[in-house]
């Protein structure tokens, strides 16, 4: 099925920060950098729309709510891919597109299966999205057409990297996708062997949903900069990969687990809060960059939690979340996060913490592709201005007098 570019794009200009040397140049209070561009406006954007003060959060005018207690993710997928919701006959073709692409080529298997043991599994779902544009004939088919085809096959195969570089790293061999599942039950059958239960697929389907898109963040940003260039898709998603690895923007709910493993026990979860608050210390899952009350996506993770606490017979890691939310709230007046119930969530689903970025990575990947889509309908090149803070000019001096 193919992909049509879905709307109109204008980048602005805004400055960064430079260096910081011994001397301030003349000029330097001319301008004044935006750390981090936070809210600077550096795109027009019909994708999705984040309001911090509301706490709400819309897919192409849709509220997360109605998407999460109504939609699948292959039709919110849809969605941001053409603006719309699908008809019947749409979302079968579409759900069918993305089973044909599912499968991977013996080059990425083989790839993932020569590693070296240890390497971070974000390295290795980037390194394979690139070796899938290696071979890829047409990658550099730069036109709405080749972009919509490959944002398919990426959101298709993304997901059977994930489930491959668990099923290795434990010692086990790939499973092939089963074109009978949905998209989020195939994703849990090739990760553990077994077809999930009705709210474990359930979990995974709204995992999808909840991460497939939140505005410009970093990795969102690093796509439709690579993006601009001109580039291939492949480039452009790499790129996102890279950006989404990094500690300060994926990997929070891993951060979120450790904690809970580290504490041990629900009696031990004040006494935690205490010494972590006196140290100030951080607690992870807890307050947005964006939202200034909870997070609209948190509570539908809370209750699947919950669900499958007592679906395993384990419902220390949920207790001990409750907990721990209970007394960080009081102590720091920040809600939780969509990260922070996304953590004992996947454990129920046998996802290990250290591969929760890479399913982050099978889910943000609609909306990495839609911002590209976007992007290149109506391109300029992104070239922010830089704010010189550095020496005003000096003559050189030759190297024997220095």
């Amino acid at each position: 099925m193919d992909v049509p570019i879905v709307a109109p794009h204008v980048v602005g200009s805004d400055s960064l920060t430079s260096c910081s040397p011994l001397t301030m140049n003349s000029s330097a209070m001319e301008n004044t950098a935006t750390k981090g561009l936070k809210n600077i406006i550096a795109a027009d954007s019909k994708i999705s729309r984040v309001d911090g003060a509301a706490g709400s959060l819309m897919y192409r005018g849709y509220h997360i709510d109605e998407l999460a207690e109504h939609s699948s993710f292959e039709e919110t997928s849809y969605l941001l891919f053409y603006g719309e919701l699908p008809t019947k006959s749409q979302l079968e073709e579409f759900s069918n597109g993305l089973k044909e692409q599912r499968a991977l080529s013996a080059e990425v298997l083989a790839h993932l299966k020569e590693v070296p043991k240890g390497t971070h599994p974000m390295a290795q779902l980037r390194s394979a999205v690139s070796i899938l544009g290696e071979f890829d004939p047409g990658a550099e088919e730069h036109n709405s057409e080749a972009f919509g085809k490959r944002s398919l096959m990426l959101t298709a195969k993304i997901s059977t990297i994930v489930a491959a570089i668990k099923r290795i790293a434990e010692g086990n061999e790939p499973i092939e996708p089963d074109p009978s599942l949905s998209h989020a039950a195939n994703f849990m059958y090739m990760m553990n062997g077994v077809k999930p239960s009705p709210d474990a697929e359930k979990s995974m389907d709204l995992i999808l949903i909840l991460h497939a898109e939140h505005g410009l963040c970093a990795s969102t940003f690093s796509a439709r900069v690579i993006a601009a260039t001109l580039t291939d898709l492949y480039s452009a998603i790499t790129g996102a990969l890279g950006a989404l690895k990094g500690p300060l923007h994926g990997g929070a709910n891993t951060a979120v687990l450790n904690t809970l493993k580290a504490i041990g026990s629900v009696d031990k979860v004040e006494d935690w809060v205490a010494q972590t608050r006196a140290k100030k210390g951080k607690f992870m899952g807890f307050g947005h960059a964006v939202y200034q009350t909870q997070d609209p996506r948190a509570k539908f993770l809370k209750e699947l939690s919950r669900r499958l606490s007592i679906e395993t017979g384990d419902p220390k890691w949920y207790d001990m979340s409750v907990e721990m939310e209970k007394h960080v709230v009081a102590a720091i007046k920040r809600e939780c996060n969509v990260d922070f119930y996304s953590a004992s969530l996947q454990h129920y689903m046998g996802i290990p913490g250290e591969l929760f970025t890479c399913v982050f990575a099978a889910s943000r990947i609609i909306g990495w592709c839609a911002h590209v889509l976007e992007q290149i309908s109506d391109n300029k090149i992104i070239r922010p201005k830089a704010n010189y803070i550095g020496y005003d000019l000096r003559p050189y001096v030759p190297l024997d007098e220095r």
